[in-house]
């Protein structure tokens, strides 16, 4: 799908913004030189010298600062601008592009990070009024009225980015150009709220209704991007099915409407197959729990496709399986909340990966449809079939990788051995020779990192397999751990969006697990998400 382009009022915005960034920048060094000269007396000698020597390179070479800031800005800005497609730049874009080539992941990188992150956070943090209010006058000028999305291309991580590349031009060593990033972070929060602020009353005074100001009739569980907070507590059925109205006792009671995607001839004359009320509560519980899934606005529109393919044949399991309420073993259950999480985990439509996925489904859920007699067997060999597809995948992933498994196994040897490290493996490694960040410029939580700490605990427990959510060159990923080293010094992580893949230190994963910059991810149960709103639902109509 070819990239839609991007309307002619987010152009002018952004080409206004664009020469604004020049100043905003001279702002920002004064700014910087300000925060560090007050900063001066109480700091250690080292300290001192380090940040004096900063200072002094600021004012020495910052209009190449600027200059390397606004491209920076500029060349991200361009790449959103060009991007917007409900399509993401995924594993089949990446092969079109050149070899990708394995970078090593240390202390170092994650340093970096650790500093944008702290970045990106705090402007998130002191800008956070001004950043949606300029959201819904940009999702106005985009036509996106129901605010669904973020189209804001002055992200506070685009920010962060541009603020590193001018980093980058100072010609001093890496650890200055970190102390660099610390000392502009606070600046450049505060510049970016006033920012922001401008730029809404700017859109204000051109006559842009902000979209959130609007009132929009909807149809009901048509609004996406539901705020509602998410509970760990999941119901349980059996409990559940007792508050449930029973079809065919009589008048339709508060809340007792038919499924989504279901006629309600339908289900009730799955009802009229029993004379057992309790078996009538089950098939009303079982019908809601579906409607409340297909509402779910986190789930992508093709996994509810095939979820909502499942109602009827789940409609009829009901009456012969006394299993169906056992919602963390019942293979019905399991088949929905596996295939909605491995879905996730490569978001994109196209991706390869992802249609591969949907297919194997898709023939599951069709022979389910097709089974005159429904019987829990049937969904047992679909839950297994659907492991066996992502097992054999796994595999695959990991047998691609065997080569720089190979070469990552020698370098570990390598490191353990004592001897010096080498920069890149035959070519291998993408390595950036990055100076060493001194100590006296990574802040008490980075250094205390290699101590036996829940960090250690949680790197113990991640096993080949696992999925883990990641902050890496200045982005998120959702990464899978493909193999971790003999003597776990260095572990391989695979992209879920590409054929991307990264090498990281022990030492760099256990701090980006203390500066919460990396966490294993947990499979999201979509039932039990709609028992909670089923439950909800009951309760209230039982409270009017």
């Amino acid at each position: 799908m070819a990239a839609q382009p991007a309307p002619r009022a987010l152009l002018q915005f952004v080409d206004d913004e664009m020469l604004r960034a020049p100043l905003l920048f001279d702002q920002l060094v004064e700014g910087t030189l300000d925060h560090g000269r007050k900063s001066l007396p109480e700091l250690m000698p080292l300290q001192r010298s380090v940040l004096a020597d900063l200072l002094h390179a600021l004012l020495a070479h910052r209009s190449r600062l600027a200059d390397y800031f606004s491209r920076s800005l500029r060349e991200q800005v361009d790449v959103v601008l060009n991007s917007r497609s409900p399509r993401a730049p995924g594993r089949a874009a990446a092969k079109a592009d050149k070899p990708l080539t394995l970078a090593l992941v240390d202390d170092d990188v994650v340093a970096l990070d650790v500093e944008l992150s702290h970045t990106i956070e705090a402007i998130k943090s002191v800008a956070e009024y001004e950043l949606r209010e300029l959201q819904t006058f940009i999702a106005a000028m985009v036509g996106d009225m129901d605010v669904a999305a973020d189209h804001n291309p002055f992200r506070p991580e685009v920010y962060a980015r541009a603020l590193w590349a001018a980093a980058q031009a100072l010609p001093l060593s890496r650890g200055h150009q970190v102390a660099f990033m610390r000392q502009a972070g606070a600046p450049l929060a505060q510049l970016l709220r006033k920012t922001y602020a401008a730029s809404t009353s700017r859109l204000e005074a051109l006559g842009v209704e902000p979209a959130a100001y609007r009132t929009l009739i909807l149809p009901a569980g048509s609004r996406r991007g539901s705020r509602e907070p998410e509970s760990n507590f999941v119901p349980d059925l059996h409990r559940m099915v007792e508050t449930m109205p029973a079809p065919l006792d009589g008048p339709q009671r508060p809340g007792d409407r038919a499924p989504a995607g279901e006629p309600r001839e339908r289900w009730i004359e799955v009802a009229r197959h029993t004379d057992n009320r309790a078996d009538r509560q089950v098939i009303e519980l079982v019908s809601r729990l579906f409607e409340a899934m297909l509402a779910d606005a986190r789930l992508p529109a093709d996994v509810s496709l095939l979820i909502s393919r499942l109602q009827g044949p789940a409609m009829r399991l009901t009456l012969r399986d006394d299993s169906m309420l056992d919602q963390e073993k019942h293979p019905l259950w399991r088949f929905i909340n596996r295939l909605a999480y491995e879905a996730e985990m490569a978001p994109d439509p196209l991706d390869p990966e992802r249609v591969q996925l949907l297919k194997v489904a898709q023939a599951a859920v069709d022979q389910l449809a097709s089974e005159p007699e429904q019987n829990t067997g049937l969904y047992r060999w679909a839950f297994e079939r659907l492991e066996s597809f992502l097992l054999k995948r796994f595999t695959r992933r990991v047998a691609a990788a065997a080569s720089q498994i190979g070469a990552l196994q020698k370098l570990e040897d390598t490191l353990m051995a004592g001897r010096t490290e080498p920069s890149s493996l035959h070519g291998m490694l993408d390595v950036q020779g990055l100076d060493t960040v001194p100590a006296s410029l990574l802040d008490e939580a980075s250094l205390a990192a290699t101590a036996p700490t829940a960090a250690q605990a949680w790197l113990d427990s991640l096993r080949p397999g696992l999925w883990v959510r990641m902050f890496l060159q200045g982005r998120w990923v959702q990464a899978r751990l493909l193999w971790p080293g003999e003597r776990r010094e260095i572990w391989l992580f695979g992209d879920g969006g590409s054929d991307a893949t990264w090498a990281v230190r022990r030492s760099a994963l256990l701090m980006m697990h203390s500066e919460r910059l990396a966490k294993t991810l947990v499979q999201r149960s979509v039932v039990g998400t709609a028992a909670s709103r089923v439950q909800q639902q009951v309760g209230a109509a039982a409270a009017g």
